[in-house]
């Protein structure tokens, strides 16, 4: 079995309000509230939760559930200039009901996909099976799908992002497929069964050597609003979906991936600092994931790995940031972490607040690194 490595985080709570009080971003999010005692989320302000965090305070306080809108900011960059929040193993969350009998595996995520895009969530990692004559979604092992690991349809989960796509005509949104699916053109099909084909992204739009992808605006205004990576290297030439390592760096998931100071690919992706490929994913979570651990996972540990992975991605940002149990922190959390990637990506500031909204530049305003 794999080492665990635990470290305590404690922050200074009263330092974290005195820098996010009185913030209020262009999505509505008010951040006033935030490390205020509560006793419920009805205590807290829009875009906040009630939660607990024994690691860092005692009771309940107020912390980030939702994202900030990046897009409403600025949306005339190329669309590997943003940073999008991603949820590891997204269907594998408590909100489903079992549909194969009992279920012998791993939970990732609190609430449902649904819940997961309308709370800023922008990209999906989701794990493909053959499984009883369709494609489903399982957490299972050895490439094949069992009854304790199969979580559902792969078609339901499908129907939801494309809901989501058609409510909101200005979203984006990423697929990362750990992929095996042998039926022939089995993927393709479930695509179009879910509707999902209206909004495709092609493989031949993607850039190839590092260059920029097309702006987001233009991908908007296109309606070519949900791109997908799939793991199958055959499955770029025989179905159109993109070979995720032709595109995107990855450093090294679970327990090997972190260890303090450290960001190195993972066994399937070019190195980091490959800049033929223009899209930085980076994992932050255990192999075995545990809501105890999330909390401190997704705080001050998280900043700290995404400024490592920067200088190994010479020196690029991330795009994708993959967590566990995502509304778990000590604060801002991972909402805070894209807030500053985006920061970073858009203007060079260290919080996407510190942005011009709908400058066309890279302008901080006067509350730079507030």
């Amino acid at each position: 079995m794999q080492g665990y490595y635990f470290f305590v985080l404690r922050v200074d709570l009263k330092e974290k309000e005195n820098t996010l009080r009185e913030v209020r971003d262009c999505s509505g999010i008010s951040l006033e509230s935030l490390g205020d005692e509560c006793s419920s989320d009805a205590d807290c302000q829009t875009g906040l939760s009630c939660f607990s965090c024994s690691e860092a305070f005692d009771g309940l306080r107020c912390i980030r559930s939702t994202t900030t809108n990046q897009f409403e900011f600025m949306n005339s960059l190329p669309f590997n200039r943003y940073a999008y929040l991603t949820t590891h193993n997204s269907f594998a969350n408590e909100v489903e009901p079992l549909h194969t009998g009992i279920r012998l595996t791993f939970l990732n995520q609190e609430d449902n996909v649904t819940q997961q895009l309308n709370n800023g969530v922008r990209a999906l990692m989701l794990d493909t099976y053959d499984f009883k004559g369709d494609i489903w979604l399982c957490h299972s092992f050895g490439g094949r799908c069992h009854d304790f690991t199969a979580f559902w349809l792969a078609i339901d989960t499908l129907k939801e992002v494309e809901a989501f796509l058609s409510a909101n005509p200005s979203e984006i949104v990423t697929l990362f497929l750990e992929d095996y699916v042998e039926t022939p053109n089995g993927l393709s099909k479930v695509f179009k069964d879910a509707g999902l084909m209206k909004y495709w992204f092609p493989v031949s739009s993607m850039p190839q050597n590092g260059r920029d992808w097309p702006l987001v605006k233009d991908m908007v205004a296109s309606n070519q609003r949900f791109v997908v990576f799939t793991s199958a290297k055959s499955k770029q030439e025989s179905e159109g979906i993109a070979y995720q390592w032709n595109y995107v760096v990855e450093n090294h998931y679970g327990d090997v991936g972190e260890h303090p100071g450290e960001c190195s690919n993972r066994g399937e992706s070019a190195p980091l600092d490959d800049k033929s490929k223009s899209l930085v994913l980076i994992n932050h979570f255990h192999s075995i994931a545990l809501k105890v651990m999330a909390c401190e996972d997704n705080s001050a540990s998280l900043i700290s790995m995404l400024d490592t992975c920067y200088g190994r991605a010479g020196n690029r940002w991330a795009n994708f940031v993959a967590v566990d149990y995502y509304k778990r922190s000590d604060g801002g959390g991972v909402f805070q972490a894209v807030d500053k990637l985006n920061g970073q990506l858009l203007c060079g500031c260290d919080d996407v607040h510190s942005c011009v909204p709908g400058s066309s530049s890279a302008t901080c305003s006067a509350t730079k690194d507030q």
